[in-house]
């Protein structure tokens, strides 16, 4: 039982970085330069995680055929998220609302594939679900940020923009309970597959709709560029410092 909440509590702290940076945006109201900065940065750290964690830690299991089918279908799903979002938001109004709750989507699944890893982790060793967990955190909070800052550039209320930011720490519990029962004893092909499919449904996340509302909210400039790339190298410092 210990070790349940154990991950429990790990589970929950990639969301609480997230969460941090939601408050963040509610206390400072970001201009289009910076939001646009936030979402390139952002999904600088969505493609890091999906080059530095997820699929390498797929290559050591399946084929170069199974990731990229695995891919392929990770993309499909997110393109009938989109499809259900685009609908429910009424089809024409893609630009202002579907696209934003996609984005809160791709928090969404970014932070579910952050708690497979360490729900996975920890039926190796607690230590390792802590430095899973650990290098998350610090990634997590400009995510949030850019979320929360989304939702405020259309206009949600700051009641709903915070009970939204919490919403994220309902699901991640089950996920990484889910991983560290049933993850841990299936095969290898279904364990590190599942990795590859959110890596499809993250990369489009990140270029379709992370670097399509950031293009919305301002013009590129070499600025936002540097926080593409400053957010890869984030991630990266952080995996590597937590590795060491």
């Amino acid at each position: 039982m210990d070790q349940w909440w154990s991950i429990i509590g790990l589970a929950l702290l990639p969301a609480a970085g997230n969460f941090t940076g939601g408050l963040i945006a509610e206390f400072w109201k970001p201009s289009p330069k910076a939001l646009g900065m936030a979402l390139h940065g952002a999904s600088g750290i969505v493609i890091a995680i999906i080059a530095l964690e997820l699929l390498p830690e797929s290559r050591g299991a399946l084929s170069g055929w199974g990731i990229g089918a695995a891919f392929m279908v990770g993309g499909v799903l997110y393109i009938g998220m989109e499809a259900i979002a685009d609908r429910l938001t009424g089809g024409e109004a893609k630009q202002a609302g579907s696209r934003m709750w996609m984005i809160y989507g791709a928090v969404m699944v970014d932070l579910l594939s952050d708690v497979l890893m360490i729900g996975a982790g920890g039926a190796v060793s607690l230590s390792l679900a802590l430095t899973l967990a650990a290098g998350q955190v610090l990634a997590d909070v400009p995510e949030g940020f850019a979320a929360a800052a989304t939702f405020r550039a259309n206009n949600v209320p700051r009641r709903r923009r915070i009970l939204l930011m919490a919403s994220f720490a309902i699901p991640v519990v089950g996920a990484a309970v889910f991983a560290n029962a049933v993850l841990r004893g299936a095969p290898e092909i279904y364990r590190f597959g599942a990795l590859a499919v959110i890596s499809g449904m993250l990369a489009v996340a990140a270029i379709e709709d992370m670097i399509g509302e950031a293009h919305e909210a301002a013009k590129d400039s070499k600025r936002s560029v540097l926080a593409f790339t400053g957010g890869f190298a984030l991630f990266a410092f952080v995996s590597a410092a937590i590795g060491e």
